[in-house]
């Protein structure tokens, strides 16, 4: 039986598998209480068990109501402080628990607004923030109906999604069939949630990586990505960037993230700065992916995985980043793409990081989880040879069955 044990020290529920979380908040107090709760099967993956108090696994398939039931017996017997949530994935049953129990977590309504992406359009559009037209559609019809009314190119994209998958750019009604195809196709457990398309903006791609405190935003790095033009995947990261950015750019993300309500906590915001001035493709309540966190240390001095960690246990972390930051040499990422999807036989990485080993499977249609290395570098040169690292790959892949002929 479950008995309340009182306790002044944290205690971090950590929702999903906390990725290296549950060192880096033993770090930022080492007498924290960490518990996990996570889907059936993610124990095994919880780095670091040995610093975890517990971790309990939702069955299959369970409603809401069972993920609260055992968050709540888990407060019972020690107090939870702050409920975190370190990946997408589940952010909605972390920002339900923190609100019902009473202790400080992402809001429901931001993490419902920043998952939706449909949603998130309307706000930012009714706030007077990003006028970006964009539509539901129910099928390859709506998107031809789109670029009639607003031109094209559009882009197609899945209502929740993550990695550039299911993204498609469309130019014209030749290619709505496919495109709808492709944002209909299950990824990683995300449940589907409809299609979205919107306009298409042509201008350079950037994240701005940020942090809030009580509803302050501070913006800590700009960062240059560069995407493959087919398939909208992620090939590069560089900050800071090497062409100025415009003063508008931070005013316009704390926009964003007032118009969704964004509170506390790190966020990753996606844009193009295009000749009308920035539009938000997305934002994400939580740090961003492709090593950009470690671009941001080496660029800025400021480390944003540890600044998130110290608030998920309480610190007050935005005197800390503004004193951490001082000037530091230019760093980037670059990764390797395959040319096709099929089965990794042989790597040959150089001085790239592999991100899959042999016999692993290649996705295809090709996304971030194709990727087959990354190479970072830090230097007035680093992206040219983070690029350069990352092109030197060699990959040895057996393609995809060839699909089947059809006959007219």
């Amino acid at each position: 039986m479950l008995t309340t044990v009182p306790t002044t020290a944290p205690h971090v529920l950590v929702v999903g598998t906390g990725q290296d979380f549950p060192a880096r908040i033993r770090t930022a107090a080492p007498d924290a209480r960490i518990s996990v709760l996570c889907r059936a099967g993610g124990a095994a993956r919880v780095q670091n068990p040995d610093l975890v108090a517990e971790i309990v696994e939702v069955t299959p398939g369970s409603a809401g109501e069972d993920w609260m039931r055992l968050a709540k017996a888990v407060h019972a017997a020690h107090p939870v402080t702050r409920v975190a949530a370190f990946g997408e994935l589940d952010q909605d049953h972390a920002a339900a628990i923190g609100r019902a129990l009473d202790v400080p977590a992402t809001a429901p309504e931001t993490v419902a607004l920043v998952h939706d992406k449909a949603a998130m359009r309307a706000r930012l559009r009714s706030a007077g923030v990003d006028p970006t037209p964009s539509e539901l559609v129910d099928g390859p019809d709506g998107i031809v109906a789109f670029l009639a009314r607003h031109g094209g190119p559009c882009v197609v994209k899945p209502v929740q999604g993550a990695g550039s998958a299911g993204v498609a750019v469309v130019d014209g009604p030749e290619r709505a069939e496919a495109a709808y195809a492709l944002a209909t196709t299950p990824f990683d457990g995300i449940p589907p949630a409809g299609v979205l398309v919107e306009r298409f903006h042509t201008g350079p791609q950037y994240s701005v990586e940020s942090f809030s405190a009580a509803g302050e935003h501070e913006i800590v790095a700009v960062v240059r990505k560069f995407s493959d033009p087919a398939t909208a995947v992620e090939l590069g990261h560089v900050t800071p960037p090497p062409e100025p950015v415009g003063p508008e750019v931070p005013p316009f993300v704390r926009g964003v993230l007032d118009a969704l309500g964004v509170r506390d906590g790190p966020t990753h915001t996606e844009l193009v700065l295009t000749v009308d001035g920035p539009r938000v493709v997305e934002t994400h309540v939580r740090l961003a992916g492709d090593e950009i966190p470690e671009l941001v240390r080496i660029a800025t001095g400021v480390d944003l995985a540890e600044a998130t960690a110290r608030h998920a246990v309480g610190h007050t972390v935005l005197p800390e980043i503004r004193a951490a930051r001082r000037p530091g040499p230019r760093a980037a990422v670059w990764f390797a793409l395959p040319p096709a999807g099929g089965t990794l036989r042989a790597l040959s990485a150089g001085d790239a990081v592999p991100l899959l080993d042999p016999g692993d499977p290649i996705a295809e249609p090709l996304n971030s989880d194709s990727r087959l290395a990354y190479a970072l570098a830090g230097g007035a040169d680093a992206l040219e040879v983070a690029r350069r690292r990352a092109e030197s790959v060699r990959a040895l892949v057996d393609l995809a069955p060839v699909r089947p002929t059809r006959l007219l």
